[in-house]
This record gives C-alpha cells, structure tokens and sequence, in this order.
C-alpha cells in the first residue's frame, strides 16, 4: 500500500519541530501529504475541579482559556504551514478541541501512517493510537537526531497475525528501503526458519531482504531486536504493536513497552 497521507500530532514543542521536519523528508521521499493534528482541552481540568456556585468567575475562566488555545494553535498552524513550504510538502491543518487520546485515532484512521514522539512517561496516547486507530504508529526516539528511516530496515518476525499486519503496512517503506534484514528467533516448531517464508514473500516484492535467525531462544525480545538494530546499521524497526486485555481496555505488551520506553531507532508498530 503507498503512503499518500502521514499524520503528525502538534504540539508547539522544540522536539516537536524536529519531529516534523522528520515527517516532512517521510512525506517528500513517498510524495504523501502531511496532516498537522492540535488537541487541546483546556476546559477539562477546570470543569474537573471548579466550585459549581463560583457562577461567572468560572465562565470568564474557561473564555480566557479558550481564547488562549485558540491563539496558542493558530502559531503552531503558522509554523506547521512554513515548514512544509520550506520542504515544498502539501498538507492539511487540523485543531480539535478535545483531548488528544480521546479524539485523535478517529481523526488518524483516513491517514496511511502516524509518527509520533517517544513518550515521556505516559503511553496512553500510543496505546490509543495503536489499538483505536487501526493505521500503523511510527514512534520516533527523543534523543538523537533521526534523518528520514527507511534505508535499512529491521523486520521482527514471529509469525504472528500482529507481524503480519506489520510487514503488510509497511510494505511501502519495505519496497523502498536499501536493504531489510527479516530477525526470527529460534522455533521448536516444525518450520526450522520461520521467517524464510516472509523473506520470499517480501522478495517476490521487489525488496532487498535477508534472514537472520537468533539461536538464542532466552533473549529477552527488546534486547534482541536492538542489539540486532545495531549490528545491522538499521534505521527503523518493523514490528507487531502487541497488547493484553485489562477489564474493558488493551494495555501495551511487553515487548512494545520495552521498545517504547528504550528505542534508539524509529519503530513502526501496528496491530
């Protein structure tokens, strides 16, 4: 599938700024336009804790804050129109008054590809974005300096329906890429190289690709795939965006919180 539309949440910060020049050389090097998302809820916290008899000073309260993110996004709608002029990337602007985690995956599921920081701390953003949206989620390190991914790429593969729908997502960047190295671990199962059927299938897409396979069934997940990103030159990891069921809720998994919390290249999730 071609990448035509990448969606890039604003949020007015430096790192921010370097994330979307991140998207902008994505966008130009797969002609794909760039669709600038703002959230803001500035009411919540205020409506969450305000006196209900404080009558008018509550309402001149949520004006002000409103009128303030108002002006706070059309800036960073300035700023998001002259990047992409100076990149010569088309694009849309977007700002929605609600919370991020809330209303943002309904806005990202008519989008190719999502790129996103690397949180702080807080994964529900990702967690919404990957399990709501139903569109893969690029996560972006917050240290380093990232030029656009894509050259040599790392394929983790257990042939799961998650890493399935992976490698299907990002066939595009697959096709494109220098070379992709396909990583399987070691299996008790009946396919000795359970990757080699995914290798001959990406190659029977034009893609460059080879297939190592770790005989070290003990490896912790995250560790493998990094190690393996490191020693191969890559520039992004494809993998399964994994989760587990909690009451009514998906949580991320293991592995995709390890990458998440200690990627050192890009990583596209999808699940």
């Amino acid at each position: 599938m071609d990448i035509r539309d990448i969606l890039i949440m604003i949020d007015g910060s430096e790192r921010n700024a370097a994330l979307l020049a991140f998207t902008c050389g994505l966008a130009a090097r797969h002609d794909a336009r760039v669709i600038g998302l703002r959230c803001a809820d500035p009411l919540s916290p205020v409506m969450m804790y305000a006196d209900p008899t404080a009558g008018l000073m509550v309402a001149d309260l949520l004006d002000e804050l409103m009128v303030k993110a108002r002006a706070e996004a059309a800036v960073m709608a300035a700023g998001f129109h002259e990047r992409l002029r100076l990149e010569n990337v088309l694009g849309e602007w977007r700002y929605i008054e609600a919370a991020a985690w809330d209303r943002a995956p309904t806005e990202a599921r008519l989008s190719d590809l999502i790129v996103l920081g690397q949180p702080d701390g807080d994964d529900r953003l990702v967690e919404e974005m990957l399990f709501r949206s139903g569109r893969p989620v690029l996560v972006v390190p917050r240290m380093g300096e990232h030029e656009t991914p894509g050259r040599h790429i790392l394929v983790g593969w257990n042939d799961s329906r998650e890493a399935a729908r992976a490698v299907h997502d990002a066939m595009a960047l697959l096709q494109k890429a220098e070379s992709v190295t396909v990583l399987t671990a070691d299996s008790a199962g009946p396919d000795a190289m359970p990757g080699g059927d995914v290798a001959a299938h990406l190659a029977r897409h034009g893609v460059v690709v080879s297939l190592v396979q770790s005989s070290d069934a003990e490896a912790d997940p995250t560790d493998l795939l990094l190690n393996a990103a490191a020693d191969r030159g890559a520039d992004l990891i494809v993998v399964g965006g994994y989760g587990h069921s909690r009451l009514r809720e998906m949580v991320l998994g293991g592995v995709t919180r390890g990458l998440l919390h200690h990627m050192t290249v890009p990583v596209l999730f999808s699940h």
